[in-house]
């Protein structure tokens, strides 16, 4: 098909290949939505498939439109048949579908922030436990973590160490049986009940696994466990699964998200091919240069090089022609200067100018005192450079 043409040869790699699990390591600016949008629109476009029976998850619903409206835009076709969502949208869709088989209503309600706080205040109240000393807020992020791990209120119970955590699990029950009698789910609890839906009712799992014959995720690094179990409960059978992600990237672990997903994908679908995009259209090659420094030091990343579409300066070339000529304070290492090197290279002279004049400013905040009574500590006191960039 002719917007074939339009991707570079790493990119129609990942596009061509059909059958079996696949795994997209793919950076910032690396075109990896193209390389998605550009599979589904094969997928379809060539007859491999059905409309409905590709299924592509990511995480926001602006990245889920654009990603239909980039298929409908390469097909010149309505798309609406097509599962593009993300995944609490797909789990929403699924349980008022197929709920009543873990008896779950169809018309159960969803609980916002507003209202799960509501819920937090009032099981606060009914346990006579001062908001003091468990924050409603605090509770209700303890809670999502609890399910994003899968953890019920009686394992947070038998694990308290401490009157806190004792109370934690007393407020997650309540606020659990709450949600319960009021027909209602949480966020969390969309992605839970539809993994027990899968796991409790073999007949809406087969029914699934064989509609959804292509499943993609994208942003794979950020899945939690119920989001992965969900996949797999999917894909196991006929294990036509992409996932498209970047480990270098993984910044949700405080929200659920486990690396080990992608990590551990190979050791998951052994068989699995991996295609990695490593031409950036988005960054000079000095800045990928600095990145690639820095997460080099990550010992368990999947090993990527990232080459820029345009042409510009590397890092050892820009490095060179910086030279750190001074600095302010007796308290300067090395890494330090190394530092400010790096910082003149990636943001430009003129920006780090603008920094090094206000820790000028820090610095003399700073300064020693000739008062015998001023007895602050210099030895954090914030070091500052002068630098010139040689033409």
């Amino acid at each position: 098909m002719q917007f074939l043409a339009t991707l570079n040869p790493e990119q129609r790699e990942a596009v061509l290949q059909i059958a079996g699990p696949l795994l997209i390591l793919a950076g910032a600016g690396s075109g990896k939505t193209r390389v998605i949008t550009t599979r589904v629109a094969h997928l379809v476009g060539d007859g491999h498939a059905q409309p409905a029976e590709v299924l592509a998850v990511t995480f926001t619903n602006k990245a889920a439109e654009e990603m239909r409206a980039r298929v409908e835009a390469l097909l010149g076709a309505d798309c609406s048949r097509m599962w593009v969502s993300t995944f609490h949208s797909l789990c929403a869709r699924l349980l008022r579908r197929e709920g009543p088989a873990i008896g779950l209503s169809r018309d159960f309600v969803i609980y916002d922030s507003s209202d799960q706080v509501t819920v937090v205040k009032q099981a606060l109240k009914e346990l006579h436990i001062d908001d003091s000393f468990v924050q409603p807020r605090v509770a209700l992020a303890r809670i999502s973590q609890a399910k994003n791990r899968m953890e019920t209120p009686q394992a947070i119970a038998t694990a308290a160490w401490n009157p806190r955590d004792e109370q934690f699990a007393k407020v997650y029950a309540r606020y659990a049986t709450a949600l319960t009698g009021s027909n209602a789910l949480d966020f969390d609890d969309l992605l839970l009940k539809t993994v027990d839906l899968f796991q409790q009712s073999e007949r809406v799992r087969t029914k699934y696994a064989e509609q959804f014959r292509f499943v993609m995720v994208d942003e794979y690094q950020d899945t939690n466990r119920p989001q992965y179990l969900l996949i797999r409960s999917l894909a196991d059978g006929h294990r036509n699964l992409c996932v498209v992600g970047d480990p270098d990237q993984s910044i949700y672990k405080w929200r659920g998200a486990d690396l080990r997903n992608i990590l551990d994908f190979e050791n998951d679908f052994p068989e699995a091919r991996i295609v990695k995009l490593e031409r950036n259209y988005r960054s000079t090659q000095v800045i990928l240069d600095a990145a690639s420094s820095v997460i080099s030091q990550n010992r368990t990343r999947k090993p990527r090089s990232s080459a820029s579409s345009s042409h510009g300066a590397t890092l050892a070339s820009w490095s060179s022609r910086v030279t750190i000529t001074s600095s302010c304070g007796p308290h300067v290492r090395a890494a330090d200067r190394e530092s400010a090197k790096l910082s003149v290279v990636m943001f430009g002279p003129k920006i780090v100018s603008s920094a090094v004049q206000r820790r000028k400013r820090a610095a003399t905040a700073w300064a020693p005192s000739t008062r015998a009574s001023d007895s602050r500590d210099v030895s954090n006191a914030p070091p500052t450079f002068a630098f010139e960039v040689r033409r």
